[in-house]
């Protein structure tokens, strides 16, 4: 093609590709609708994204709810195991005064309550309960609780003289502490 071809093609071109207001209008509506078709999908987005979120907090919510219910029930009922280890003492004693009421076998009954008492020791043992040491034992704060105090010649300062009410410790934690006499010069 001879270059003055090339540039009445151009020419030509160029009238065809001419914008005109109505060309411009028909240009500005398709971006306005290609925008419009945009924003409506990302409403949809949100919306979708909205319900999401929506549904993850009320799921989160029942959670919660469930297991606080589950923690009361928990509580309520932990000591059930004990209790129910601990009605055979009970009955065991209720027995054993009828028993001793009918016989006056007064003997028996003290051997029995023994027994009983035996029985229940054990049961706080297997559940992690022992006695707080407290014969020939220096005064300890987090142990013993100090209801008196003696000068007394027989023993050294801050020893336990007497112990007036036995203390326990559940698997390492004080859970009545001892009531003792302390010696103090």
């Amino acid at each position: 093609m001879s270059e003055v071809n090339k540039e009445i093609l151009n020419e030509e071109v160029e009238k065809e590709t001419v914008e005109t207001p109505e060309t411009e209008v028909k240009e500005e509506k398709v971006e306005e609708v290609n925008e419009n078709i945009e924003i409506e999908k990302l409403k949809a987005e949100l919306e979708d994204w909205k319900q999401s979120y929506m549904r993850k907090q009320a799921d989160f919510q029942n959670f919660t709810k469930r297991k606080e219910r589950e923690m009361e029930e928990l509580r309520k009922f932990a000591s059930e195991k004990i209790i129910t280890r601990l009605l055979d003492g009970i009955d065991n004693l209720e027995r054993a005064i009828k028993s001793s009421s009918q016989t006056k076998d007064f003997d028996g009954l003290v051997k029995g309550v023994e027994l009983i008492l035996g029985n229940f020791k054990d049961i706080m043992k297997s559940e992690g309960v022992e006695e707080i040491i407290t014969e020939n034992a220096e005064f300890d704060p987090h142990e013993h609780m100090a209801v008196m105090v003696e000068a007394s010649p027989e023993h050294d300062d801050n020893k336990i003289i007497m112990e007036l009410q036995k203390g326990y410790k559940m698997k390492g934690k004080v859970i009545r502490p001892s009531m003792v006499k302390v010696c103090k010069k």
